[in-house]
């Protein structure tokens, strides 16, 4: 009888200490996902900001030639510098 009683205690201890165990890889897991949802959004973020600073250049550029400062040579060159 007394046997019955520890291991009882000893199952309900053990099925304790797992659905701990269970409940803090659950977290770590969501928790990884949340931050390489974030990074992603950031990096689309990152090249949103990249590709507009591009489109600015062109169109700084354009005025330039269109005032005739650049030629068209010139105005290729750096277009071309810009998107690569």
């Amino acid at each position: 009888m007394l046997a019955n009683i520890i291991y009882f205690t000893v199952f309900v201890i053990l099925v304790f200490v797992l659905s701990i165990a269970v409940k803090a890889i659950t977290r770590g897991v969501e928790a990884k996902q949340i931050i390489k949802e974030e990074k992603n959004l950031n990096f689309h973020k990152d090249r949103e900001n990249e590709n507009l600073d591009i489109i600015d250049q062109i169109k700084d550029l354009k005025n330039l030639y269109d005032k005739g400062v650049l030629t068209d040579e010139e105005f290729k060159k750096a277009k071309e510098k810009l998107l690569k």
